[in-house]
């Protein structure tokens, strides 16, 4: 699935390409998404601009005269800009074009969302699919003594794991699967530790491995297990970094102790008996 980074990887490769252009088209293919496809949508969207593009969470917020054009990938969703002239291929779900180029989701099972936010309902930021949403890694909220904060408050009195505790995203958005295994990893956190039972010296370093990994998986392109792939078509390389995730048995980059897997909420948790005490 799509998770922050290989949202913003796709944010990074489609904005110069789109930002200043207009819609002079869009395509409807097939819009029984998570949500149905606005069906007035390809009116709405006829000759607006393309002001900015915008990310909160795992949702594309396209930002347009009249209002934003919210996307989000799903769990198999990918958007790439191509030229006009090539030809639709199965399971591109909306096409939205710009004279030459054409801006294409690609969605084979039909998990992503396109919808439509008009300004005159007030600030994107308020719509319902963001306003519950945590803060944001990079944000000025959450660097420093802040996101420590951040996680130490929102943690309090929360008995659920802490790899649970931060793949539901109300404290910081973003953490994804494999991300919560490296960022417990890179703090020497036990991903079975109780979130409530978490230190402030703990958040501290959860905080910063947070940052740390998001950021090293947006330069490598994001993470392909099996259907990601950027903008231009390319699939991201962090799974190559990982020292962690999907190594069970393989000695730990850190101590050489073997990695250990197990399972939490059906979602697969890897990490280092030694480096990460309970």
């Amino acid at each position: 699935m799509p998770e922050l980074p290989e949202v913003e990887v796709t944010r990074l490769g489609i904005a110069p390409h789109l930002q200043g252009r207009s819609i002079s088209a869009v395509k409807v293919l097939d819009g029984r998404l998570r949500w149905p496809v606005p069906k007035n949508l390809p009116k709405i969207l006829s000759g607006q601009e393309v002001i900015s593009i915008h990310r909160r969470g795992k949702y594309l917020l396209i930002e347009m005269g009249e209002g934003y054009l919210l996307i989000h990938l799903g769990m198999t969703g990918t958007l790439r800009v191509l030229p006009y002239s090539e030809p639709l291929k199965a399971h591109d779900r909306v096409a939205f074009e710009f004279g030459k180029l054409s801006l294409r989701l690609h969605d084979p099972r039909k998990f992503g969302a396109v919808l439509w936010h008009p300004k005159t309902k007030g600030p994107v930021e308020k719509n319902a699919l963001l306003l519950k949403l945590g803060v944001e890694p990079f944000s000025p909220e959450f660097s420093g003594e802040k996101g420590a904060e951040v996680l130490f408050q929102s943690s309090r009195k929360r008995s659920v794991a802490v790899k649970q505790f931060l793949l539901a995203g109300q404290a910081v958005v973003g953490v994804g699967n494999i991300y919560c295994s490296e960022s417990l990893f890179e703090a020497g956190i036990h991903p079975t530790k109780p979130a409530g039972k978490l230190t402030r010296p703990q958040c501290a370093r959860l905080a910063s491995a947070v940052r740390l990994v998001l950021k090293k998986a947006i330069d490598a392109g994001g993470s392909s297990l099996k259907d990601f792939v950027n903008s231009d078509g390319d699939p991201g390389h962090f799974m190559m970094q990982t020292k962690v995730y999907d190594r069970k048995d393989l000695p730990c980059k850190a101590c050489k102790t073997p990695i250990k897997q197990i399972v939490q909420g059906q979602r697969s948790t890897y990490f280092c008996p030694v480096c990460q005490k309970r």
